[in-house]
């Protein structure tokens, strides 16, 4: 039984929100907001739900049942403008979906000219702008394949600020980098944060979890198990199953260990 969700108004409101893949629920009956300018990690272990979540959230997966609005607008509703809601929310992907044949500045610039219909020199400005946001003014000529997978993944975050979201989506945006490369990625996060954004994170980085988030909310088997603010839900959950799977991702060698059982004498 998920903790009540509070009843405030946000930009992200999800109510009641099943999603099922054939005779597989994936989703049972999700309920909480994100209000306007918080930080909502969504933690918990691999098939919970967590990525079906936030796909439902722009309609990039259809829910079965519920109801999800995202900044005043209900997306369920089958009468609503799609396109021009998903104009108010940015996504950013475990993998990085850039064109390889265009630059950087490319990349931040088509769905500005195609979407937004900005035209060349508009849509140049905000690119170099974003691109220098995220710690990439000297890359605007950079092909993907010139750019280290952090570059990469912060062209794509580029890519989303320059449409000028009110809601920033992110589905484990560090998971397909190596260890090195991911405190660039979780900088300009972080940045974004203090900045205001409101931010929906899917993410296994419990560091950025503890330190950024407003709140935390952790899934298991397509239900919330427990929300509140990071150093409690972190720190110290009140669920068996929430202890469970922290104590694996936060020290594995010793769940390793325990799973062994103790050693031979």
């Amino acid at each position: 039984m998920s903790e009540p969700a509070d009843a405030v108004p946000g930009v992200i409101e999800i109510r009641d929100l099943h999603k099922s893949f054939g005779l597989h629920e994936v989703l049972r009956g999700i309920d909480f907001h994100v209000g306007a300018g918080e930080v909502v990690c969504v933690i918990g272990p691999s098939g919970s739900g967590k990525s079906t979540l936030l796909r439902c959230v722009n309609l990039l997966e259809e829910p079965s049942s519920g109801t999800v609005r995202v900044a005043g607008a209900e997306i369920t509703d089958p009468e609503v403008d799609i396109d021009a809601v998903r104009r108010r929310i940015g996504m950013v992907f475990q993998s990085f979906n850039l064109f390889p044949h265009l630059t950087a500045l490319g990349n931040v610039t088509i769905a500005q000219r195609k979407v937004l219909r900005r035209d060349r020199g508009a849509a140049d400005r905000t690119a170099r702008e974003v691109l220098e946001r995220v710690g990439l003014g000297d890359k605007f000529g950079s092909y993907p394949a010139q750019l280290s997978g952090g570059q990469q993944q912060r062209v794509a975050i580029a890519r989303a600020l320059a449409m000028g979201p009110e809601v920033m989506l992110f589905d484990e945006p560090t998971s397909a980098l190596d260890p090195e490369l991911v405190g660039d990625v979780l900088g300009v996060m972080r940045e974004l944060a203090e900045e205001g954004m409101t931010m929906l994170v899917v993410t296994h980085e419990m560091s950025f979890a503890r330190e950024v988030a407003d709140r935390v909310v952790f899934m298991d088997g397509g239900v919330v198990v427990e929300e509140g603010p990071p150093e409690r839900v972190i720190a110290d959950p009140r669920h068996e199953r929430t202890r469970a799977f922290l104590s694996r991702v936060l020290d594995p060698a010793a769940a390793r260990v325990g799973e062994a059982g103790p050693p031979s004498p």
